[in-house]
């Protein structure tokens, strides 16, 4: 997110929440992972919530730490949005990175098995 976050944080916010609210204007329906900043959570779930943004087709919500964490965890939770998150203050960009990687390997296993499938003769 901070690729797209300004240097200098605005008014009341945070560089990650900035930085998340660009990405989703530029990035309609992308698969979005949170590993660390709550505030980026946050402000995704206001924009969807606000029909800012088109609705992500995932987000796995995993940030790190005590402040505000569970609370944006808990926000993710009664949202409508798809979603893998774990609860309480544990998480971070390694757990994140995990559960996307696991999501492309079961992905490509499966394309596989599909195009096995169709060289196998009936």
């Amino acid at each position: 997110v901070l690729a797209w976050a300004p240097a200098v944080a605005p008014a009341g916010g945070t560089r990650a929440a900035a930085g998340m609210e660009r990405a989703l204007v530029e990035h309609l329906g992308a698969v979005v992972l949170v590993g660390s900043a709550p505030t980026a959570l946050e402000r995704l779930l206001e924009l969807v919530e606000a029909g800012a943004v088109a609705a992500p087709a995932l987000v796995i919500g995993m940030p790190v730490g005590f402040v505000g964490v569970a609370e944006s965890k808990r926000h993710l939770a009664v949202s409508a949005l798809p979603q893998i998150r774990l609860e309480g203050s544990k998480g971070g960009a390694g757990l994140v990175g995990a559960a996307a990687n696991a999501l492309l390997r079961r992905a490509w296993l499966d394309q596989a098995a599909r195009d096995q499938a169709a060289l196998d003769p009936p």
